[in-house]
């Protein structure tokens, strides 16, 4: 039987990139899905190739309303959540082609990356708890950073959002400890081929992680019961090695 047969499991930041490769593997691994991020049309081709069923509810991480809508179809379309893969999340290094030291970091950049990264995370698990707490089981997956847990010159948005993403995480699993709700930060392991990295040469991305990385270590952590590991935080294949 697939590791996730029947569960239904919400990834956001689904419509490319490690996102888009997590909802296709635990699809195969049986689960039905909720994608979510702000491109429907992308949304929707990688909906119709999927084993499972599947639900598309468009959605800016940063709009409550919108977090919620999310949720709430997901209740109407399959009764359950099991799993929350919270993986949205932008760099200005994504968004510039360029670090940039504190000094040239304007607010609305800071804003826009905290938001995302952080806000977003909070807004979905606050979503989300209620529903796995009456459920007594669930698992939430924060993805994380190596620059969740130290820090480079450049990148001060990105590192102090992945910082606090390592703390809320921690948050997060010392309150659903009486609720059967494991949280766990999940990270790729170094540098991904993904969008944050697109403006690297060729020869440097070829050298760099594909975006199915993380799906292994994802299912392990999706899979896990109530008394399972949480309040942790690793590298993709850290997981498997524990969990594996």
């Amino acid at each position: 039987m697939p590791e996730l047969e029947n569960e239904v499991v919400v990834v956001t930041g689904a419509s490319r990139g490690l996102g888009e490769s997590m909802v296709e593997r635990v699809s195969e691994e049986g689960a039905r899905v909720t994608l979510t991020a702000r491109d429907e049309e992308r949304m929707e081709e990688i909906a119709a190739d999927l084993p499972t069923e599947s639900l598309v509810v468009p959605a800016d991480v940063r709009d409550a309303d919108a977090v919620e809508r999310v949720i709430e179809r997901t209740l109407e379309e399959f009764g359950r959540i099991d799993t929350l893969v919270n993986n949205a999340g932008v760099s200005l290094l994504g968004m510039q082609d360029s670090r940039n030291g504190l000094v040239d970091v304007t607010e609305a950049e800071w804003d826009t990356v905290l938001e995302i990264n952080l806000k977003g995370v909070f807004l979905f698990t606050r979503e989300v708890l209620p529903h796995m707490y009456e459920q007594e089981r669930g698992n939430i997956i924060n993805i994380s950073s190596g620059l969740g847990r130290r820090a480079i010159a450049g990148a001060g948005a990105y590192v102090s959002s992945k910082w606090g993403l390592e703390g809320l995480t921690r948050t997060t699993a010392l309150e659903g400890e009486a609720h059967g709700v494991n949280a766990n930060a999940l990270d790729p392991g170094g540098r991904v081929d993904t969008d944050i990295w697109a403006h690297l040469p060729e020869e440097e991305r070829e050298q760099i992680l594909d975006p199915d990385v993380m799906d292994d270590a994802a299912v392990l952590l999706a899979a896990q019961g109530p008394d399972g590991v949480s309040g942790e935080s690793m590298a993709a294949d850290e997981w498997e090695e524990r969990l594996g």
